[in-house]
């Protein structure tokens, strides 16, 4: 369970795994997939909750599988003398600490930062917390969903007349899960240079603003405030959904000027280009209703198959809309090995998301999906050179 292959990129670095839900955790995952070994620390009686989130067979988590893969699981209360002890003991071997407790709580348990580098001056410590180590929320408690209604997300998702619109999965975790593994091998190629680690400040807040794109500089500038437009944007029309003559859904998006005049040639209207206000991708957007109409007349009168194949034959862009039913069986995706077949020794062959991207010498993989809760504490410990009646004492103590 503890080897990795020479060529994978990350192979050598150790990050111990402290964090739940989801975001620090995923940005785990990400490195471990690209051959990290990463450590997963969970208290011994209230495991990550994730292991309990969505659906389960056989009483096993499946969100577990994804969340959890490539990673050795341990168990340790860090707020044991015990557990604090082993901790630093183990920093002392990792290169990398992910957590996301609130901030103050490691430094309640003497495991801050002036006690982590202390035991290994070249770790980097990434601190991933719903609204960042200070300020006046920071001591709130916060999840993904606050910062996907904080950072202007909900506000222009959804229809003009309807609610505010939340995303019903983990938009800004997964953002920031992202982001701080990016964060992370910053932090790392800053040490090669300087031989020192540092300190990762990563608020889940922050990411989703910068995928909500030139918001702020707008509103800065000009303003202006981004209204909810529903499927529409301001930027370029037609951009909607329609549906197809056999009930099926298909995106189109208009993005460039030449696929915006394929498009409207393609319907069968291209008087509609010559029209001084088709020039730029906002002044179309002006005039929406009049190109949502040419466009999902002439979809409604086709089947989704017959679309897409004059879409492809147009060079426009198009996308089928596909539930997850469609997704495992997309040609493109099965191209890709994007949703790839893992074995688990708990439920058999499982299909799951690949690694994030393919590197053409250096490739990630799938070592093993999620493991049960503190399924290699006594291998992990024992090779940190602790004895079977440390453990013992360990478990006897709660540590464990």
């Amino acid at each position: 369970m503890t080897e990795t292959t020479t060529t994978t990129p990350l192979s050598g670095l150790r990050v111990l795994d402290l964090a739940t839900l989801f975001a620090g955790p995923l940005a785990a995952t990400m490195l471990g997939d690209f051959g990290a070994e990463v450590i997963k620390v969970e208290h011994p009686t209230k495991p990550d909750p994730s292991r309990g989130h969505g659906p389960s067979k056989d009483g096993v988590g499946l969100w577990w599988k994804l969340l959890g893969r490539n990673k050795r699981n341990i168990t340790l209360d860090l707020s044991t003398p015990g557990g604090r002890d082993t901790l630093l003991r183990l920093a002392a071997t990792a290169d990398v600490i992910i957590e996301n407790f609130r901030p103050g709580t490691l430094e309640k348990w003497d495991l801050g930062w002036a006690e982590l580098s202390a035991a290994n001056p070249k770790l980097i410590l990434a601190r991933v917390t719903a609204f960042g180590q200070f300020g006046p929320y920071a001591h709130r408690p916060g999840f993904g969903t606050l910062a996907e209604a904080m950072s202007g997300f909900a506000a222009i998702t959804g229809e003009p007349d309807a609610p505010p619109t939340l995303p019903p999965f983990g938009l800004a975790d997964s953002i920031a899960g992202l982001a701080t593994a990016y964060a992370v091998m910053t932090a790392l190629a800053a040490r090669d240079r300087t031989g020192e680690g540092q300190v990762v400040d990563m608020a889940i807040i922050e990411p989703i603003l910068t995928a909500l794109g030139p918001q702020p500089l707008w509103y800065d500038q000009l303003g202006h405030v981004q209204p909810r437009t529903g499927n529409r944007s301001q930027n370029n029309a037609p951009r909607n959904t329609y549906r197809t003559a056999d009930g099926s859904w298909v995106a189109v998006s208009t993005s460039a000027q030449s696929i915006a005049e394929r498009v409207m040639r393609l319907v069968g209207r291209p008087e509609l280009i010559d029209e001084p206000w088709f020039a730029t991708g906002a002044d179309r957007a002006q005039h929406a209703d009049v190109l949502d109409a040419a466009v999902g007349d002439w979809i409604a009168q086709r089947t989704r198959t017959e679309v897409l194949a004059a879409f492809e034959k147009a060079e426009a862009a198009v996308a089928p809309i596909q539930d997850v039913r469609d997704v495992m069986t997309d040609p493109q995706y099965q191209a890709l090995d994007t949703i790839t077949t893992v074995d688990d020794p708990e439920l058999g062959p499982l299909r799951m998301q690949n690694v994030l991207f393919r590197l053409s010498a250096t490739p990630g993989a799938i070592r093993w999906p999620g493991r049960p809760h503190g399924a290699d504490t006594d291998p992990v410990l024992t090779e940190l050179g602790l004895t079977e009646a440390e453990l013992t004492a360990l478990r006897q103590a709660g540590a464990l």
